[in-house]
């Protein structure tokens, strides 16, 4: 789900990005999947514009029961499915475009009951499906390695070993158990944050819901799926909101197109099997000044997008995508 989505009156529906996407797909039409369905906001823009059925997929309960209010009102143009977008294929084949809008939505940020945000205290949880281990569970049973690793390769966060260390020291005086307790052990390891700079906890809050909702992997079981499920023709769009998920799909996308030649030109030729997509746009496409006018979330946002050929799918490892992953026994 997305940082651009949101489904409260205190944070209008804004699906990111969403012109780029019709204008690409022009005219739209066909059968489409929705994986990161959220509040429904890409999925009623693709029926606006002209898809005849679009099927929605998420993984977390609350964006099912809100949808039960409005759903109905399409009368079968959209469906919903609880699953993760790292299954789509097995829900949907041979569909004419498929879009996926990575990272927390609005819709979870702003219920401090999910306890996605260090800005709003509540209970440390943050999974996306509402099932197995929450980040407080890892935050008070994870080792010291563990932990500092989790901080460093999810969240990128330099200070990792510090912040681990204080979490153990104060976990073991009381259970850690709320974003704002978390927030303020993570904000007492850092220099107090300069004006326009990002929340010291930014970085933490990250690695650990990346941890508990294993994102990275599913975004790379996600886009096999959907080259999977694409129907020749099809359009791939993905919009990322940080760096190492943008990467990620850039080098999917450069591989399965072709485009990433050979590692130094002494190399022998190799023939190449065909590319599965083709590029639409070699550049990620990021917001203009009227949608970060509308949107302040968007700013961050970057759009990629690819259609897919006629040639068979295929595996593709996850080390050559670059996917962070932990090493066993810690950091």
């Amino acid at each position: 789900m997305s940082q651009g989505d949101a489904a409260t009156p205190e944070s209008p529906h804004v699906p990111v990005l969403l012109a780029p996407i019709l204008k690409a797909a022009a005219p739209v039409s066909g059968r489409w999947i929705d994986g990161t369905f959220g509040a429904g906001g890409y999925a009623k823009g693709l029926v606006a514009a002209g898809a005849d059925e679009v099927i929605g997929i998420d993984r977390d309960p609350l964006a099912h029961e809100l949808a039960e209010s409005w759903v109905p009102d399409y009368k079968g143009k959209i469906r919903l499915e609880r699953a993760n977008f790292a299954q789509m294929d097995e829900v949907a084949r041979d569909v004419d475009g498929v879009v996926l809008d990575l990272g927390v939505s609005s819709m979870q940020l702003d219920r401090a009951e999910r306890g996605f945000s260090f800005m709003k205290d509540g209970p440390l949880d943050m999974r996306m499906s509402q099932d197995g281990p929450s980040a407080a569970d890892i935050v008070n049973e994870a080792g010291e390695a563990e932990l500092a690793e989790i901080l460093f390769v999810f969240g990128e966060e330099r200070a990792s070993r510090r912040i681990a260390r204080a979490i153990l020291r104060e976990r073991a005086e009381e259970p850690i158990t709320t974003t704002g307790r978390l927030a303020g052990i993570v904000e007492g390891c850092l220099p107090r944050a300069k004006p326009g700079q990002s929340h010291p906890a930014t970085r933490s809050f990250q690695a650990l819901r990346i941890a508990v909702n294993n994102e990275y992997e599913a975004l790379y079981e996600g886009l096999m799926a959907a080259e999977r499920a694409l129907a020749p023709g099809g359009l791939l769009a993905v919009v990322t909101f940080h760096s190492v998920e943008d990467r990620m799909v850039k080098r999917f996308l450069q591989m399965r197109a072709g485009q990433t030649g050979r590692a130094n030109r002494f190399q022998p030729l190799v023939e190449e099997p065909d590319p599965q997509f083709t590029l639409v746009s070699k550049k990620a496409i990021g917001p203009d000044a009227a949608e970060l006018e509308a949107n302040p979330r968007a700013r961050s946002a970057k759009l990629r997008l690819a259609r897919r050929t006629e040639a068979p799918s295929g595996e593709i490892d996850a080390k050559s995508l670059a996917m962070p992953e932990l090493r066993k026994g810690g950091r």
